[in-house]
């Protein structure tokens, strides 16, 4: 009965239990069965909660619009109480710390009907564009197992693209959700700043860097998705606006003839951008434009701050993504009664965190202030007449694992190369914009390819609109990695 359930989505599969041609225990049983299969190949899923997901399946869920649909959260951020949380680090993971309550947007999901089969795999405290941590070891590719899913959602991503799981749970500090989503061939949306709850744990990350959803296979799944978890929880320091309509009635909207910007090196200064991202987010205008959308080259929204100069908005990135760091393991040193230090975290966080504690708090707030008047600029840029921004979503196409290693004599070193991979993604996060990047485009070699549109604060109904159009009509759903629930047997 559940033959062929990897090549459905979300909504197909809760459909499917709904009309009762398949049982919730059913299609989580075969969810259970490909993620014993492939998980040894691309190591996705780091907590198991296989038996207690059966048990769940088999007893009274809650009747949400995805009721009996098997999940996957990540391993930072969502948690349920008593559930292990290890953020990728040594020290969480030895200590066998555990989630000390059920967060808001965890309950969430539940209540969407969602049965959570495991958590998957995120580097340390979820710094790096790839997933790689020393606590669990590299999340591979599912497109080629010698490259990175990205990160920090790189668990998560490998998952759905493999076909164990519809969607799963994602969150994004500087395009944790959309670089995984372009690396493994996946839709992936940020919401707008402060859309979705992070209580009752978190009010704002690192000032409203992050945000959480999921990365899926479908634009529909993301729209029924963000539909349901959606809105602020008691104690929220601030709320984005309320939709205009409910997300759903955005899938097959006309998205009526957009004025589109094409961006496609303006937000690189030194940083070198692969020409196969140029190539996609050109084909992609090309492919709005055969929509009856206006394409616009003339983008003058980037940021072009001096590097080391007072308006490097980079920088202040690193200066708040440093101070994140430092807090971080203040945090956790509270919480296990003992002062954590250098052997405790990998180089680079440990790095981080050490060049945090030599920030001031006026370093802090003036980088929070250069990048909240970045989304001022862009406010005034969208208000001046444009309804969505396209580039790239990466610098580059998917590294390699070890692209990222932070052992050699400068751990920083690993970070600064991260910027290739972010460059088109982290703006958003300091900005606070919606973002989702589509699987629109691949490499000569079969590597996917995302492309990234933007609209003003507020608005995901407007990507919607046009993501589910250009689904549509160059649609990517057929599209199989070598590692493949459907296949015989796992690639090697």
């Amino acid at each position: 009965m559940t033959d062929g359930f990897e090549s459905l989505d979300a909504t197909a599969q809760a459909e499917l239990i709904r009309k009762g041609e398949v049982s919730p225990g059913e299609m989580v049983g075969a969810a259970i069965d490909a993620a014993e299969r492939l998980n040894p190949e691309i190591n996705a899923i780091i907590h198991e909660f296989y038996d207690e997901a059966r048990e769940q399946a088999e007893g009274e869920l809650p009747d949400g619009p995805f009721r009996g649909v098997p999940f996957l959260r990540k391993d930072l951020g969502a948690g349920m109480a008593g559930e292990p949380m290890h953020l990728g680090m040594r020290a969480l993971k030895d200590a066998d710390f555990r989630c000390p309550v059920d967060t808001y947007l965890g309950i969430r999901f539940r209540d969407a009907g969602f049965v959570t089969i495991g958590k998957t795999n995120t580097p340390e405290l979820g710094i790096q564009p790839t997933t790689e941590p020393v606590a669990y070891g590299a999340t591979k590719n599912p497109w080629n197992l010698g490259h990175t899913p990205g990160g920090s959602s790189g668990g998560s991503a490998a998952a759905v693209a493999a076909g164990i799981v519809p969607v799963a749970h994602a969150n994004d500090g500087g395009g944790s959700i959309r670089i995984p989503a372009s690396n493994c061939g996946l839709v992936g949306l940020k919401p707008t700043r402060a859309r979705t709850s992070q209580g009752p744990l978190i009010g704002d990350a690192v000032s409203g860097l992050t945000e959480e959803l999921v990365v899926a296979r479908s634009v529909r799944d993301v729209a029924a998705i963000l539909e349901a978890v959606h809105g602020p929880a008691p104690g929220d320091p601030y709320f984005a606006p309320p939709p205009l309509r409910p997300y759903t009635e955005e899938i097959g909207a006309d998205p009526g003839n957009l004025r589109v910007g094409l961006a496609v090196d303006r937000f690189g200064g030194d940083i070198p951008i692969d020409p196969v991202v140029v190539e996609g987010a050109r084909a992609a205008a090309a492919m709005l434009e055969g929509l009856g959308h206006e394409i616009d080259t003339d983008v003058p929204v980037a940021p072009e701050g001096e590097p080391g100069g007072p308006f490097d908005v980079v920088e202040m990135f690193m200066t708040r993504w440093r101070a994140g760091q430092t807090a971080a393991i203040q945090q956790f040193s509270l919480i296990l009664g003992r002062e954590l230090g250098p052997d405790d975290v990998e180089p680079l966080t440990w790095a981080l965190a050490e060049a945090g504690r030599k920030q001031s708090g006026g370093d802090y707030l003036n980088a929070v202030a250069l990048h909240q008047s970045l989304t001022r600029m862009f406010a005034m840029w969208f208000e001046a007449g444009h309804d969505v921004l396209l580039t790239p979503t990466m610098g580059e196409p998917p590294p390699p694992l070890g692209t990222f290693d932070d052992s050699g004599p400068d751990p920083l070193e690993a970070f600064r190369r991260a910027e290739r991979s972010g460059i088109f993604t982290a703006v958003f996060n300091f900005s606070g914009h919606p973002a989702i990047s589509l699987p629109l485009h691949e490499t000569a070699d079969g590597l996917p390819v995302g492309v990234q549109l933007v609209a003003p604060a507020g608005r995901e109904d407007i990507l919607l609109r046009v993501a589910a159009q250009l689904e549509a009509a160059h649609p990517w759903a057929d599209r199989r990695p070598p590692v493949w629930a459907g296949a015989a047997s796992p690639a090697g």
